[in-house]
C-alpha cells in the first residue's frame, strides 16, 4: 500500500509520495495508475519526495546548493519524467511543511532539489507560496525576440498554424498570441497542438490573450488569461512555468516600459508572474493539500480517505490577488 496526499496549485493537481530513502519503484504504469480519474486517485502528475542524495540527478543539486536535501521527482500524467512543474514546487513546499520537514513562516526558505536546478520557496504571510523559479531564456535569442516568434502552432479547427515564441524555464514552452477572450473560450485542445519545429522533449503549449495592464496597490502590473496545453497530459487547469513563459513573452512583445510584474489568470485560479533581475523569474500563488490516503498497485484501490483537516495543521489558500 501507497500512502499518498493529493494537492493542487490551482487546480493543476498532483498525487505527492513520501519516499526519502528512494525505497518506492515508481515506475510509469504505476504513475498512470495513480493518475487514472477513474481506477485511480486521479492528478494531473506524481511528485515524489526523495532525499537528494539518492538521485544521479541530486548530485548536482547538492554541488549548487549542499543544503537542497530534498528532491521532487516529478512525473506526467502519462507516465514520463519532466524536469520541473511551477505548480506542483509550490504543492511540494506545502507537503514539506506538513511532513515536519521543514517550517516556511517567519522568513524561512526551502531549497528544493529539481531536473532543472535548485528552486527555491518562501511563504507571504497571505499564505501564497513564492518560488524562484530561477534562470529563463528565448531559445531562438534575440533574432526570435525582434521578429515576435520562432515557430508555429496549429490548434484543432483553425484554418492556417500561427506564430509562437519558444520559451525555456528548464522545460521546454511555445506561446501563442490571439486576439480575444472569446477565441481562447472556443479553443478545442482535446488533441495535442502541432508545433514546427518540434522540440526533440515536445513541449507546452500556451495559447495567451493580454488584458492590457492595471495599477494597483503594488504598482502598475500587467494582466493576461492563458489555457495551455501540457505534453504528457493534455490541457491541464493551470501550468506553473506556463505562466511564467506566457508572461515573459507577452512582455516581449509588449516591448520597452513592459510592466516587470503579471497576474496570470488560468481557468483554476490566478497566480503572479515577476521577472527579476539576472535573467531570472518569480511565481508566486496557492497551493493546498486537499486529502490523504492510501493506494492499492495491485487492485488500484483507494482507501482511509482523510480531509485535509485530518492531514495537515493548515492549507495555504489564496489571498486577494495580486
Amino acid at each position: 500500500m501507497i500512502a499518498f496526499v493529493k494537492g493542487h496549485g490551482t487546480e493543476n493537481d498532483f498525487v505527492l509520495v513520501a519516499d526519502p530513502d528512494d525505497a518506492l519503484d515508481l515506475t510509469p504504469d504505476l504513475v498512470r495508475d495513480l493518475c487514472d480519474r477513474r481506477r485511480g486517485v486521479g492528478a494531473d502528475g506524481v511528485i515524489r519526495l526523495v532525499a537528494s542524495r539518492h538521485l544521479p540527478e541530486g548530485a548536482a543539486v547538492l554541488a549548487e546548493a549542499p543544503y537542497a536535501e530534498w528532491f521532487m521527482d516529478y512525473r506526467n500524467a502519462d507516465g514520463s519524467v519532466a524536469e520541473m512543474c511551477g505548480n506542483g514546487v509550490r504543492v511540494f513546499g506545502a507537503f514539506v511543511e506538513h511532513l515536519g520537514l521543514a517550517d516556511l513562516g517567519q522568513g524561512g526558505e526551502l531549497a528544493v532539489g529539481t531536473r532543472a536546478g535548485v528552486k527555491r520557496i518562501t511563504r507571504e504571510p497571505g499564505g501564497w507560496y513564492v518560488v524562484d523559479m530561477g534562470e529563463w531564456r528565448f531559445p531562438g535569442g534575440d533574432d526570435a525576440v525582434g521578429r515576435g516568434y520562432d515557430a508555429e502552432v496549429a490548434v484543432a479547427g483553425w484554418t492556417a498554424p500561427r506564430p509562437a515564441l519558444s520559451v525555456d524555464l528548464g522545460n521546454p514552452h511555445t506561446v501563442v498570441a490571439l486576439a480575444d477572450e472569446a477565441e481562447l473560450d472556443a479553443l478545442d485542445l482535446t488533441a495535442a497542438p502541432a508545433v514546427r519545429p518540434e522540440p526533440a522533449a515536445g513541449t507546452n503549449v500556451e495559447l495567451v490573450v493580454p488584458l492590457g495592464e492595471a495599477v494597483t496597490e503594488h504598482g502598475t502590473v500587467g494582466r493576461l488569461r492563458m489555457r495551455v496545453h501540457e505534453r504528457g497530459v493534455g490541457e491541464t487547469r493551470s501550468c506553473g512555468t506556463g505562466t511564467c513563459a506566457a508572461a515573459l513573452a507577452v512582455r516581449a512583445w509588449a516591448g520597452s516600459g513592459a510592466p516587470d510584474t503579471w497576474l496570470v489568470d488560468v481557468p483554476g485560479g490566478t497566480v503572479r508572474v515577476r521577472a527579476l533581475r539576472g535573467g531570472r523569474v518569480e511565481l508566486a500563488g496557492p497551493a493546498e493539500l486537499v486529502f490523504a490516503g492510501t493506494f492499492d498497485p495491485a487492485g488500484g484501490v483507494v482507501g482511509d480517505a482523510r480531509g485535509v483537516a485530518a492531514i495537515s495543521p493548515r492549507a495555504a489558500s489564496a489571498p486577494a490577488a495580486p
